[in-house]
């Protein structure tokens, strides 16, 4: 079931705790096979936090030739959707893993977990409480102080067998009774003084319809879930390792065949962005951003939009590594992944994205010749394209200024430059508006030097990009950057996080210029655009005849020397 051919991943490191944890069990023989799962809630898209999870799960499952399951764990209907659903599978297949026939829900098991809260009830260790979720409050107590045992804890069984049997027919509101696990009140973890573990909800579910009014709660599905699928070792972020002894409480107090061992690892912190649902969901409803892929996100989807690849994803989950310890990602290392990845792979072509005109006056007028571009210098065996050449071309605007520096290796009046692929010119003259905007530069060309070196062996040190004026493609680009602009927007909880928001995390251009070989790009594609950057045509924006690309990500990192330069 291998999904991952060895050279998507760099360079192997030392085995990580959790991998450690499951080759000695494999020696040991406690475990003859592997099985892990991925249990993601059906409440909204996948971020680049769960790639870390889907990569070591998955992952391990690939490295032992085992099993991993996808179960959603479905057991709050009032938030999740068929669309998160069928976006999370399209996002773990992106990712390039396959579940195979283990395709699972919490909501398969409605029955047995159901059964299995009987079985506590008659064990005496569960029992329906009347309190309203304030008296809840009061009665758990705090961190340093004890709390205090509901007035209904000691309900016979029969008694709390009839409550449970009601709430399941849909006799009593919301609010007004729930099931609790019978554990300790005074227990210094929280999570044991009498947990919830079924609530009524009269809300349909995407699966389930109104079957069920009452619904357990995540703590108490997921570890019955893992022992029913057998589970070998249940991966979770460290969270959760306050809720562990609950966990084991639930398997061994029910005495389940199958007890999964829970092991915590540290989630992934990244800078100039924020990880949690809530407010990821905050900024889509608010319409901060365009939706749940919108290429600024950093859900799966969003990277896939933008032009991201699922290896330069997995190679960024192997170079953070898994750790115990919680720690700081810089947004630099996932920009740098993708650098990586389309470094030595993406074609190199030519793109203008702030046009001024360039009219070579010694340059026939009804001329037009083909020059021939590499499509990568570093890959001949990538092979070349030809570019149309004539007497109209166009520049970026940046490549010419009329009193350039002395250290401005471009075009400015009397200065010679090198036309990629094309001829050495001169710039002779510029023409403006009545404002004093540029609108066309004059130059001279030397007939002796296509390809753009100079037979009598003048060096010349500035070299710019172009597109032929006659056979350009028109096109709209989108240059996406950071979301935020500062590191941690969401650091301090008593300010708006959307504060923070960069307002140049989206710039239109609605006017640029690609060379003809572009004209037919599929979305998924990435090219880099000479001098500027990495693009991808956007799959959404994007229909034959309007070409718009996004900005995958700069060639170098910008926001190092900002920051350098303060």
């Amino acid at each position: 079931m291998k999904t991952m051919e060895p050279k998507d991943v760099k360079e192997e490191k030392p085995l990580d705790f959790i991998r450690q944890i499951v080759a000695e069990d494999l020696a040991s023989g406690k475990h003859s096979t592997t099985i892990t799962r991925f249990p993601p809630e059906p409440n909204g898209f996948l971020h680049i936090g769960h790639a870390k999870s889907i990569c070591l799960n998955f992952g391990i499952s690939v490295e032992n030739d085992s099993t991993c399951h996808l179960r959603f764990d479905d057991t709050n209907p009032s938030k999740e959707e068929t669309e998160y659903v069928e976006s999370i599978k399209k996002d773990v297949q992106w990712l390039g893993f396959n579940w195979g026939d283990h395709l699972y829900f919490a909501s398969d098991y409605f029955e047995k977990l159901y059964d299995f809260a009987v079985q506590l009830i008659k064990l005496g260790k569960a029992y329906v409480c009347e309190l309203n979720a304030e008296e809840m409050r009061q009665y758990r107590g705090t961190l340093t102080e004890p709390g205090k045992e509901s007035p209904y804890r000691n309900r016979s069984v029969e008694e709390n067998l009839d409550l449970f049997e009601r709430m399941k027919r849909g006799e009593f509101e919301e609010g007004s009774h729930v099931l609790r696990a019978k554990i300790d009140m005074e227990s210094p973890n929280l999570n044991m003084r009498d947990p919830v573990i079924y609530r009524i909800l009269k809300t349909d579910h995407h699966r389930t319809g109104d079957t069920w009014c009452i619904y357990p709660m995540y703590d108490y599905t997921h570890c019955l879930s893992d022992s029913i699928e057998n589970i070998t070792h249940s991966l979770c972020t460290l969270e959760f390792e306050d809720h562990r002894p609950l966990y084991d409480w639930v398997l061994e107090t029910l005495q389940t065949p199958c007890h999964p061992r829970q092991i915590e690892f540290a989630r992934l912190n990244l800078t100039y962005t924020v990880m949690s649902k809530r407010k990821l969901l905050q900024l889509v409803t608010e319409k901060y951003v365009d939706g749940w892929d919108d290429p600024r996100m950093l859900t799966i989807s969003g990277l896939r939009r933008r032009g991201y690849t699922p290896a330069s994803i997995r190679n960024f989950c192997h170079t953070i590594g898994i750790g115990k310890r919680e720690s700081w990602i810089d947004m630099g290392v996932l920009e740098n992944a993708i650098r990586d990845d389309l470094n030595p792979k993406a074609p190199r072509v030519m793109g203008v994205l702030d046009p001024l005109k360039l009219v070579i006056d010694n340059y026939p007028e009804d001329k037009t010749e083909m020059m021939t571009g590499q499509n990568h210098p570093q890959n001949p065996e990538m092979g070349t394209r030809e570019l149309p050449f004539s007497r109209e071309l166009y520049i970026e605007r940046s490549d010419f200024m009329i009193d350039p520096p002395r250290k401005f290796h471009r075009l400015g009046p009397g200065r010679e430059v090198r036309l990629r692929y094309g001829y050495l010119v001169t710039c002779v003259s510029y023409d403006t508006d009545e404002s004093g905007e540029i609108t066309a530069i004059h130059c001279t060309y030397d007939p002796e030097t296509r390809g753009g070196s100079a037979p009598d062996g003048r060096k010349v040190k500035g070299t710019i990009h172009w597109v032929d004026a006659n056979s350009a493609i028109d096109c709209k680009i989108h240059l996406y950057d950071r979301l935020f602009t500062v590191e941690h927007p969401d650091a301090d909880k008593d300010t708006d996080f959307k504060q923070f928001l960069n307002p140049e995390s989206k710039v239109v251009i609605e006017h640029a210029k690609v060379e003809p070989s572009l004209k037919d790009l599929e979305p998924g594609r990435q090219v880099q655009f000479e001098r500027t950057g990495y693009f991808s045509p956007d799959p959404v924006d994007s229909s034959p005849g309007n070409l718009v690309f996004n900005r995958v990500v700069t060639l170098r990192d910008s926001w190092a020397k900002k920051q350098k330069n303060g």
